[in-house]
């Protein structure tokens, strides 16, 4: 199987399992007939590891750095989703502060790796 660098690294990995649990929020949201929610949310969680993986396929540090930058973005979409998702009632409170937990701990580490490849 072929192997590429951004697999390597630990956000895109923490990006991947992120987005399963968004892709879940995603279909309880269409099973409510918000499909443009739904999509939206697919969209900006897909977005982040898709961000990593493309950055890390540049030529040099700071355009990869450019792509941290969007995938952080993007998980400040996934954010602001989810919270509407919980005003709305499809989740819980719980299940809110889990996700946001897990998006605000990405943002940092994406934000992190992007300081020490511009620092490099």
């Amino acid at each position: 199987m072929a192997h590429f660098r951004f697999m390597d690294l630990d956000i895109w990995k923490e990006a991947i399992v992120l987005n399963d649990d968004l892709y879940d929020l995603a279909e309880i949201l269409e099973q409510a007939k918000h499909f443009r929610a739904a999509e939206q949310l697919r969209a900006a969680s897909l977005s982040i590891s898709n961000n990593i993986a493309e950055g890390a396929g540049s030529f040099s540090d700071k355009d990869f750095a450019n792509f941290l930058k969007f995938a952080r973005r993007s998980v400040f979409e996934t954010v602001n989703i989810t919270y509407v998702a919980f005003r709305r009632k499809f989740i819980t409170e719980d299940e809110l502060n889990k996700k946001l937990d897990d998006m605000d701990k990405l943002s940092r580490k994406i934000t992190n790796f992007r300081k020490k490849i511009l620092s490099a």
